[in-house]
């Protein structure tokens, strides 16, 4: 995750180099990520079918708060970033950079599924 110094160098880079900024939020990041393994949940109250009560649920996509998911979701978008040409910083993994030709750059913050964007002008954001 990112860390907090990371946050206040790439926004007293927007500030100083009068960079644009842009931030997003994934609402559904965990419902992108596969399961590794089979994981089983009890059912919730109010949710338990009637005889069945003691059976278990098994899962087909992730649920907040577990913490592999996590993991898968950043594999994924960390790959996701890798392909195309983003390069991440040696004291942040969730750290992005990509530069261009003409000189303008891009750098993306993760933090688990919200996004911070900066850079020279919008149309490279």
């Amino acid at each position: 995750m990112v860390k907090m110094s990371s946050i206040r160098v790439v926004l007293v880079l927007t500030s100083c180099l009068n960079l644009e900024a842009d931030q997003l939020d994934v609402k559904t990041t965990l419902l992108h990520v596969d399961l590794e393994k089979e994981i089983y949940m009890e059912q919730y109250e109010g949710f338990k079918v009637i005889g069945k009560e003691n059976l278990v649920y098994r899962l087909r996509k992730s649920l907040y708060g577990l913490k592999k998911p996590l993991r898968q979701w950043y594999r994924k978008f960390d790959s996701f970033m890798m392909d195309h040409r983003f390069g991440k910083t040696f004291s942040n993994h969730c750290s992005f950079v990509k530069k261009f030709s003409n000189g303008k750059f891009v750098i993306f913050l993760l933090y688990i599924d919200d996004m911070l964007i900066v850079g020279l002008d919008m149309n490279e954001i």
